[in-house]
């Protein structure tokens, strides 16, 4: 099958949008968040869009993540960068528990588990003396990337951290067109048939779910290095449904579409949290529906059906 370059494309454009975008005024500190976000998107949108499972849970990897390298770093003294590899160790690792459990079951009993799991995650992260509470993890210190480079500066952790997402987003992108990927969406269109030509498919669903928990768990702990500190929110159940609704509205399926949804919330919520206050929830579940109703497929999945369209006419 022919890839079409079209996702390439654009997410080259965004790259380069994103190189420039420091010296267009645009804040390092909120691009990077959006950066975090984005990568937690396609990470989640490898399992909805390309295996057709619906986590409700994957807050628990995200945020697992963040405590995981926030405390290694901070407690244990690692460095930015084994903290990263410790953090995404860590969310593999639940990734497999979880989903060892969780891939038993399908559609709505699937979403269920991984979200009674993630809840449960949820107070064990108000309870351990380690996160601290409440309060959550504070003060983690961003020291130097190999030792050398200093990532304290904001303009400099940003290009590091554009890098490492743009890699995910490449890695993401081989493993769609692998025959893995191949395989895993055979098992999202028909699942029986797929067992009929003789795949094992509970093993190939939890390979994915392990490599999506993975991936956001580098997400969650990017976060922590930029921001400084983990919290509860991060394991919050508020955050497994913002990424839904983040891959939603960007496009399930597409490659492109949960960074630009990732862009869209996100940016919605900083922009609207000084201006409406609590009411940005009630704005974002009006988009929700306004997308679910006019745009079922997504920004990225409409634009790629009215392209060809115009095109035809012209």
């Amino acid at each position: 099958m022919t890839k079409s370059p079209r996702p390439f494309l654009v997410f080259a454009a965004l790259v380069a949008i994103g190189i420039v975008a420091p010296f267009l005024g645009l804040y390092p500190i909120l691009l990077m968040k959006l950066l975090c976000f984005a990568l937690f998107a396609c990470a989640f949108n490898l399992l909805l869009g390309f295996v057709g499972l619906l986590s409700f849970g994957h807050a628990m990897f995200f945020g697992g993540a963040a405590y995981a390298a926030g405390h290694a770093i901070k407690v244990w003294g690692f460095s930015p960068e084994l903290g990263l590899v410790f953090g995404t160790l860590v969310a593999a690792l639940l990734g497999l528990v979880v989903g060892s459990l969780a891939i038993r079951r399908q559609g709505i009993y699937f979403a269920m588990i991984t979200m009674a799991l993630a809840q449960m995650f949820y107070f064990f992260a108000l309870q351990a003396p380690f996160t601290g509470g409440e309060d959550g993890l504070q003060g983690v210190p961003r020291g130097n990337l190999f030792g050398i480079l200093p990532i304290g500066n904001d303009l400099t952790l940003y290009y590091v951290v554009l890098v490492v997402v743009v890699a995910a987003w490449l890695l993401i992108a081989r493993i769609v067109h692998s025959p893995f990927g191949q395989i895993l969406q055979a098992i999202r269109e028909n699942e029986q048939r797929a067992t009929s030509l003789g795949y094992d498919v509970d093993r190939f669903k939890l390979v994915a779910f392990v490599l999506s928990a993975a991936l956001s768990g580098l997400a969650g702990a990017l976060k922590t290095i930029v921001l400084g500190f983990a919290t509860l929110t991060d394991v919050h159940w508020a955050t497994s449904g913002s990424v839904i609704l983040m891959t939603l509205i960007g496009g399930i399926g597409t490659l492109t579409g949960p960074v630009l949804g990732a862009f869209v919330i996100t940016g919605l919520e900083n922009v609207l949290a000084d201006r409406v206050g609590s009411w940005v929830t009630v704005v974002l579940g009006v988009i929700f529906v306004l997308s679910v109703l006019l745009f079922r497929q997504g920004i990225v999945g409409t634009l790629s059906h009215l392209w060809p369209r115009s095109k035809a006419r012209a």
